[in-house]
């Protein structure tokens, strides 16, 4: 079974893509030691390329990284390569959140049309890649709702659920519908050995 390295050191991020994969590779931590990668590419395949061959590089494995954003319709496209840090460099997840909602004060619903997308790469050594992306389609709640997830989880709600957020969901139920869950099992399909 191939070997890759995760060169995410979110562990809520890391047990969710370990669930994805559903076996397809062994999936191992990042070595300690091996510093955060600045993105500052500006698109989604340049951060997780970014992060890819860093980690790649340091530890001479194939290595898997990926890059989300978060694109509200009437902040033309906001937060997206800047979710994670759209409050700030050093930013917390509840900080981007209270960020987003002052931005949407007095939005109507129907205006709060926003999408997730998800890049998920592989790099190997010598430098062939191989990536997939997921999108889903949603809207921005009017407050948080939800103590599951992480970002802005709390926020979202997919076109495609019933009315809850993903931090409402169970995993598998977030799984189902969401960006990473699409990304993940669209590279899962492209890392099975072929016959």
């Amino acid at each position: 079974m191939l070997r890759v390295v995760c060169a995410s050191a979110n562990p809520h991020k890391v047990r969710e893509i370990v669930g994805l994969l559903n076996g397809v590779v062994e999936l191992i931590p990042r070595p300690i030691g091996i510093g955060e990668v600045e993105e500052s590419a500006d698109t989604l395949v340049g951060n997780a390329r970014l992060k890819a061959q860093a980690v790649c590089a340091a530890t001479g494995l194939p290595t898997l990284a990926d890059d989300t954003g978060l694109e509200v319709d009437v902040l033309n496209g906001a937060p997206g390569v800047h979710s994670a840090r759209y409050a700030g460099i050093a930013a917390n997840d509840s900080e981007n959140r209270h960020k987003l909602l002052a931005e949407l004060i007095g939005v109507a619903a129907e205006k709060r049309t926003a999408r997730f997308r998800t890049v998920a790469l592989v790099c190997w050594p010598g430098g062939h890649e191989i990536f997939a992306e997921g999108a889903c389609e949603g809207r921005i709640a009017d407050s948080e709702r939800g103590e599951r997830g992480f970002g802005y989880d709390s926020l979202f709600v997919a076109n495609d659920g019933d009315n809850r957020t993903f931090a409402e969901m169970t995993l598998d139920e977030k799984h189902q519908l969401s960006h990473r869950g699409r990304a993940f099992r669209a590279l899962s399909k492209l890392l099975l050995p072929t016959a």
